[in-house]
């Protein structure tokens, strides 16, 4: 259904496991990032009437799973820890040259936040089938589902503004560059490392 390249390596979650605390405070920076993406696009492309409301919502959807998971956090006894770089999204978002049409910009940046939905959908599915602390299993598996939606959002967007043959060949080479990415990936304790 995602049209993912290249699957995740299962032993990831194995890492995770061990990393709890590490993936929940990477993953509530997700979420927060995820939140400040939908508001700077708002504030880049606020014509896309359609799009503002659909990102008004989401920035608040993403607000709120970065409160559940910063309160899973609190739950465990810990404190939110420091943001760290995100070498996926960073290599990610070499892959579109910079500038082009407004139009252009916009189909590259909603191409983006769905691949990234994508993966982290993935990710989620993973820890929901794999995670031995059932709760933290169903927990992600809620997020699953929201990621999903979320990811079809923006690629349904980007087919919308922009021409479809055209965003659909370029989400295929993305797809085949997110995997030569992956491949040197799925070794920390990170929702996309």
């Amino acid at each position: 259904m995602l049209g993912l390249k290249l699957p995740t390596d299962p032993r990831w979650v194995n890492i995770v496991e061990k990393n709890i605390d590490e993936i929940l405070t990477d993953h509530a920076y997700c979420e927060q990032k995820a939140a400040s993406t939908a508001i700077s696009l708002i504030v880049s492309f606020p014509e896309y009437t359609e799009l503002t409301q659909e990102m008004i919502a989401l920035s608040r959807e993403e607000m709120g799973h970065f409160k559940m998971v910063h309160d899973r956090i609190l739950d465990r006894g810990k404190t939110l820890g420091r943001d760290r770089k995100d070498e996926y999204v960073v290599a990610l978002l070499k892959f579109f040259p910079k500038g082009g049409s407004r139009t252009t910009q916009l189909v590259h940046r909603l191409l983006y936040a769905a691949l990234i939905e994508a993966r982290s959908c993935e990710r989620f599915r993973l820890l929901s089938e794999q995670l031995q602390d059932k709760e933290l299993a169903d927990f992600y598996h809620k997020l699953m589902i929201s990621e999903a939606g979320h990811y079809t959002m923006f690629l349904n967007f980007a087919r919308k503004y922009g021409d479809r043959k055209e965003v659909d060949q370029k989400w295929d080479a993305l797809l085949s560059y997110e995997a030569s990415i992956m491949k040197d990936l799925g070794t920390s304790e990170t929702v996309h490392g």
